[in-house]
């Protein structure tokens, strides 16, 4: 895929997407793991702790692009990222912090190792979604990367404020998901010898009914988990 071609910079916009989608908790991980330390050391901890998440990030989703090569893997890969569109669009429960275990260092290395192990563990979504993005290209994984990470550090309260504010947005980020988790499903080495005679039609009829499907399921998911959580507050003593 070359940069003069437009499939090239619609990927990298869809892996930029998903990146500043799926990472907005980074900024609240880096807050922690640094906020006992001296305020001269804070700037150091961001700076060292995104750099090696950035690495490992990188190197993850790199063997993930070689895996989606094997047949039938790509299909699984499809499956699980629509399965991360359709948990974007539920709401998380309330009471739950997925941060309570993230302990603060006291020193510069340790926080920097506590954000970089941090973001390893809450990162798989994301790291599995740009791939998928990504279509083999590893040039194009590693520039989307090294375009989004500063904009999540840097952009994420901004980004999380307007999530709040218009949860269009979250509609239209699981639709992306579900689009790419169609688009690989039908490209995955194991298949498309049945399904690239029918191509490109395949391919829209697959991706566009992933983004459907997975909007659909996840706000159904969403509308019962509201009502039972309704009527556990209404049979509350």
């Amino acid at each position: 895929m070359s940069v003069t071609e437009p499939q090239f910079w619609i990927a990298l916009l869809q892996i930029i997407g998903i990146d500043i989608l799926l990472s907005g908790d980074n900024a609240v991980v880096i807050a922690l793991a640094a906020r006992n330390l001296p305020s001269h050391q804070r700037r150091w901890a961001i700076i060292g702790g995104t750099a090696g998440a950035v690495g490992l990030r990188i190197l993850f989703a790199t063997v993930i692009v070689f895996l989606m090569k094997i047949p039938y893997l790509q299909l699984i890969g499809a499956v699980l990222l629509f399965w991360i569109a359709v948990k974007l669009l539920m709401p998380e429960h309330e009471g739950e912090d997925e941060h309570g275990n993230i302990k603060a260092g006291t020193t510069l290395r340790g926080a920097i190792t506590t954000i970089i192990m941090a973001d390893a563990v809450m990162s798989l979504d994301n790291v599995i979604g740009i791939a998928a993005a990504a279509k083999g290209s590893v040039e194009l994984l590693i520039i989307g990367l090294l375009i989004s990470i500063p904009l999540v550090v840097y952009g994420s309260t901004l980004v999380l404020k307007l999530l709040d504010r218009y949860p269009l947005l979250i509609t239209a980020g699981g639709a992306l998901l579900g689009w790419i988790a169609g688009d690989i499903a039908v490209r995955d080495p194991g298949i498309i010898k049945w399904t690239e005679p029918y191509m490109p039609y395949a391919h829209y009829i697959s991706a566009a009914g992933c983004a459907v499907l997975a909007v659909a399921i996840g706000h159904l998911i969403a509308r019962h988990q509201a009502k039972r959580r309704a009527r556990v507050i209404d049979t509350a003593p």
